[in-house]
């Protein structure tokens, strides 16, 4: 092995034990993380090779002694070290999210339980009521995927977050559903792009943005709402504007369950199709595979980029995890 194949082992090696760290609740040891090393990253080091790399770790400050002979956790630093991972690792980090939470969702559509998943949005808590009047007018003109939500206040968590001190977390439903739903019928959804739809006299009329979900390290949504490019507001008043979309392809067979997933998701308040279209043939000017027909959906997190534009500040983290159906109320409750 050449020196720079070593060096870039060692640092996945570092990251892969950062990442377990991170998602373990308490302190763990040399035996479960080469366990876990090995199961989940296909890395295989003995436990005395894990405990040369925790050292090394906590020499720079990443992990940190906590129990017994060598229980290590992840430091401050080690999870701002995460963020800043190295940047080939996060390609398709996007598309990876989006079906793993296909699969982990749960959800009946029959019975009207189960897991489903949300995007998180973090308000400063005065901020909050607002925000809550910015977003009515996105829900009220059906510019989201459901207006089933749930709301938590600081030191609660929301799927895989936790909401800081001073801040209250919303949840609003991801149209990963849609994928998870088909999923559990049998039917593959192959989500292709994220970006800015733009309507013209409330009709969807062309993408004018597109980022694609298996080369990107980021989430559309996120980005675009942090960049101010969505003019919810304006769609609303006049009918023009662009909004947060996604794009998504299904084999032309499966169009007939995908009619009665969509009609069963609407009965348990959950919708987000905005426009459905014919074999083969493009969709709002994206082309689409053969035997295939494409679907535009709704963003999830329209509504929270109507508060933005309102100029109301949030923190977004699109994809954030899943909830119970249980959970969910409806927006107008709050």
């Amino acid at each position: 092995m050449i020196v720079g194949e070593e060096s870039r082992e060692v640092e996945r090696a570092k990251i892969a034990i950062l990442r377990i760290l991170d998602d373990h609740p308490g302190a763990i040891g040399s035996y479960i993380i080469a366990r876990r090393l090995k199961d989940e990253y296909g890395i295989e080091l003995s436990e005395r090779a894990v405990r040369y790399h925790l050292r090394l770790l906590d020499e720079r400050g990443l992990t940190q002694k906590v129990s017994g002979r060598d229980g290590r956790d992840i430091t401050r630093k080690g999870i701002e070290e995460l963020k800043n991972a190295m940047v080939a690792d996060k390609v398709g980090f996007v598309i990876d999210r989006i079906e793993l939470l296909s699969y982990l969702t749960t959800f009946d559509i029959d019975r009207r339980q189960g897991m489903l998943p949300i995007n998180i949005s973090v308000f400063p808590r005065e901020k909050f009521k607002p925000a809550l009047k910015a977003m009515s007018v996105a829900f009220k003109a059906e510019m989201c995927v459901s207006d089933l939500v749930a709301v938590v206040d600081e030191g609660g968590k929301l799927g895989d977050v936790l909401i800081p001190e001073g801040n209250t977390g919303l949840a609003t439903v991801c149209s990963i559903i849609i994928n998870g739903a088909l999923l559990k019928k049998g039917i593959p959804m192959d989500s292709r792009f994220g970006g800015l739809l733009q309507m013209r006299e409330r009709e969807p009329w062309r993408f004018t943005e597109l980022i694609e979900y298996a080369g990107s390290s980021l989430d559309p949504s996120e980005i675009m709402i942090a960049s101010r490019m969505t003019s919810v507001r304006d769609i609303i008043s006049s009918g023009n504007g662009k909004m947060l979309a996604n794009f998504r392809e299904v084999p032309v067979l499966s169009v007939p369950v995908v009619g009665e997933v969509m009609s069963k998701l609407g009965e348990a308040g959950i919708g987000g199709l905005t426009m459905m279209g014919e074999v083969g043939k493009p969709v709002c000017e994206v082309p689409v595979g053969l035997n295939k027909v494409g679907m535009v959906l709704t963003g999830g997190l329209n509504p929270v980029a109507a508060a933005v534009e309102a100029g109301i500040s949030t923190t977004n983290i699109a994809m954030g995890g899943l909830i119970d159906y249980i959970e969910l109320k409806s927006f107008w409750d709050l």
